[in-house]
């Protein structure tokens, strides 16, 4: 029987206690530049009050992929470490290089490696590791596990508020016609993933409202399944996803798996929506 490694990245804002499944994840830093300089997601200089500051301050803050050699590291270690198979699972290539890094670097591997761009971003990505490691943790076979990442990932939902669409139109993630007429209308967007893009769902006129709105939409993405995984991200706003938890878990009641996460986002997440962004992503139940 094969071992199967599952590999991720940075973003997919997985929850702190993996238990058992930490044997066989291992997740790699996308890069965040302040100014010129470098740095691995998720260390100090790139905790989410580090890039809140940077951004106060109108630094300069881009991201960046992980290398090819960095990923080609990673699967080398873990084929000594005894692995078989590895299954690699990122955020969407139409957002980030990150796959095209994994596919390179899977040329050089000494064991088989099947690349997975989920086409989300954030939790969905999270939710999608954590089905592959649970069929590997079974004994099933990188492909098996690949399918079931690429299930949770057609079953996900994911929506999301910022207060502008400044930061997401500086990085290339959003047109900068749908920039503008967010702008020019003074409404508050909600977003979501189609085909691995974010586009607009939604024009709300005030924040309050924008906020109810998501929660709808969480609740919503909920309609037909016995039990879901329900994550609230958001990037210095505790209050209002503290608020979407609790509105969540009321609305959802048993149907949520434990308890609705909520975690701040990361500073590459971060730095292309903005302060004050919150998000809802809500799958099948693990």
């Amino acid at each position: 029987m094969a071992r199967v490694a599952i590999v991720t990245d940075s973003t997919a804002m997985l929850p702190s206690d993996l238990g058992d499944a930490a044997a066989l994840i291992t997740s790699v830093p996308l890069q965040v530049i302040v100014d010129g300089t470098s740095y691995d997601d998720g260390v100090d200089e790139t905790s989410p009050a580090a890039l809140l500051a940077a951004l106060a301050a109108h630094k300069t803050v881009t991201t960046s992929r992980p290398s090819p050699a960095l990923l080609a590291e990673t699967y080398a270690k873990l084929a000594a470490e005894g692995f078989d198979e590895i299954v690699s699972i990122h955020l969407s290539a139409e957002l980030s290089a990150t796959c095209e890094s994994s596919m390179l670097a899977a040329r050089e591997a000494p064991v088989p490696v099947l690349t997975v761009d989920t086409r989300l971003v954030g939790p969905g990505v999270g939710f999608a590791v954590l089905a592959a490691a649970a069929v590997a943790a079974r004994g099933g076979s990188a492909t098996d596990a690949r399918d079931a990442a690429l299930g949770h990932v057609a079953a996900s939902g994911s929506y999301f508020y910022v207060d502008t669409l400044e930061y997401l139109r500086r990085g290339g993630r959003i047109g900068a016609a749908a920039a503008l007429l967010g702008t020019a209308l003074a409404v508050k967007p909600l977003l979501t993933i189609e085909d691995g893009r974010v586009v607009p769902h939604a024009r709300v006129r005030t924040a309050e409202r924008a906020i109810a709105r998501l929660q709808a939409l969480g609740i919503e993405a909920a309609d037909g399944e016995e039990s879901v995984e329900v994550v609230v991200g958001h990037l210095g706003s505790p209050d209002r996803a503290d608020a979407m938890a609790e509105g969540l878990a009321s609305e959802l009641g048993g149907k949520v798996n434990g308890d609705v996460r909520v975690g701040e986002l990361g500073a590459v997440l971060g730095a292309h929506v903005g302060p004050g962004c919150v998000t809802v992503t809500v799958g099948p139940a693990l």
